[in-house]
């Protein structure tokens, strides 16, 4: 479980890990994501289809640059 965004306003579910950054858990082990919008169910999903499970628990203020951006990557949402 986490916040869907930061006290800075900034939203914690990312469409990229910046460079460097530290993973300890892989996907394949994360199965479900809780913020205070609702739980991402994200086990046995492709890419495209955990993007939308996770766009949809984002904060409502990031939704539509989280959409865009996973629109460019995956060319389809």
């Amino acid at each position: 479980a986490l916040p869907s965004s930061t006290s800075k306003g900034e939203s914690r579910i990312v469409p990229m890990l910046k460079p460097g950054a530290n993973v300890v858990t892989t996907r394949a082990h994360v199965h479900y994501i809780v913020t205070e919008y609702g739980i991402a169910n994200l086990y046995g999903k492709n890419l495209r289809q955990r993007a939308k499970a996770l766009i949809e628990i984002a904060h409502p203020d990031h939704r539509e640059k989280l959409e865009r951006e996973a629109l460019e990557r995956f060319k389809i949402l």
